[in-house]
């Protein structure tokens, strides 16, 4: 096949790349330039860019870079703006993969003639037809699957995940063998828009008028200030200025009032819930019932609770209904259903808690 290989200039990119070269694929990188910001961190830095091209170079394959830098400011940072000055708590990664790379790069690549893309994501793909289905990667450590949960059948029939059956050991064990020049280099884990220099702080303070509001506690008593209220985050427990009642007890913002300005604290008890509301769900296939159980994923490497999904009056929206309590989970969010075998390591859909 044509296969168009989305280059982070990361390792598990460059592996993708040089296995689907070595299957005997007519293998073509692509570096997305989406930030044109200021930046120190992430994965669209300059350096990045050269690292692809390089791997590209070694492997005797074209490079290109396409630029997407307007797609990603309307679609992902603005977005991301939005949320916080609406308390809510954004995760930009997956708005990016359901924006740009796995619609604005795969509507390229189909433009091109490309058969399929491949990305160096940890997860699989595996069905045939129209029966696709997406799959924890094999590395429960370093799994992805979570941030893919908006893939439908479209998409996953033209996916390609080629190092999702390996280990992170073994990437760099054969990037190393390879003698590609990514082997050892460390993993991205900041967004890719925030400075470390600056900060979440000063990047929306930028773009939105961060202002002060008010800690409450259960019973209403006034706390204290705090500084941004629209950087407090719900399940926050550091970096709010507040003692706790007595040395034994943690406090945590349990809910955020943009209206009143203010933040309410509470214990873990105060914390813990046993449904979850979700705006509109993306199914990978097609919904599931009321009836049968799943597993249910609230943070990218979260332990998976058995839950039901109830469909809500809203079309496309519902409630997550859990086994057991679990920590509040922050609004926008996302909220991921697999399936409820043995092994749950096939994605049915996610949404973004409301």
């Amino acid at each position: 096949m044509r296969v168009l290989v989305a280059m982070s200039g990361g390792v598990d990119s460059s592996v993708a790349a040089a296995l689907l070269r070595q299957q005997g694929h007519e293998v073509v990188g692509a570096t997305m330039k989406l930030w044109g910001g200021p930046s120190d961190s992430g994965c669209c830095s300059v350096a990045d860019v050269d690292d692809a091209r390089r791997v590209c170079q070694q492997l005797a394959i074209a490079h290109h870079v396409f630029n997407f830098t307007a797609e990603f400011e309307r679609d992902v940072v603005d977005p991301y703006v939005a949320a916080h000055a609406q308390a809510r708590t954004p995760n930009p990664c997956i708005a990016c993969n359901a924006h740009l790379k796995f619609d604005r790069f795969l509507e390229r690549a189909r433009l091109l003639g490309f058969d399929a893309i491949a990305t160096g994501h940890h997860a699989r793909v595996t069905g045939s037809g129209g029966a696709w289905q997406l799959r924890r990667g094999r590395d429960a450590a370093k799994d992805q699957s979570y941030v893919l949960y908006m893939l439908g059948q479209g998409q996953l029939a033209q996916l390609r995940l080629p190092i999702g059956e390996l280990t992170k050991l073994e990437v760099r064990q054969l990037a190393a063998q390879m003698g590609l020049r990514t082997a050892a280099k460390p993993d991205s884990q900041d967004v890719c828009f925030i400075s470390r220099a600056g900060g979440r702080q000063s990047f929306l303070g930028q773009r939105i008028e961060l202002r002060p509001g008010r800690l409450l506690a259960p019973t209403g008593e006034d706390l204290g200030p705090v500084d941004a209220l629209e950087l407090v985050t719900v399940g926050q427990r550091r970096g709010l200025g507040v003692a706790a009642p007595s040395r034994s007890e943690r406090q945590y913002v349990v809910n955020v009032d943009l209206a009143r300005r203010t933040a309410t604290l509470g214990s873990l008890d105060d914390l813990l819930v046993r449904t979850v509301p979700v705006g509109a769900m993306s199914w990978a296939r097609q919904p599931w019932s009321p009836g049968p159980g799943a597993q249910a994923q609230v943070s990218a490497h979260g332990r998976p609770i058995f839950a039901r999904w109830q469909p809500g009056e809203v079309p496309g929206g519902g409630t997550v209904v859990l086994d057991e309590p679990i920590r509040r989970v922050a609004p926008g969010q996302a909220v991921v259903l697999y399936e409820p075998d043995p092994e749950g390591d096939v994605v049915l859909g996610g949404g973004t808690a409301a």
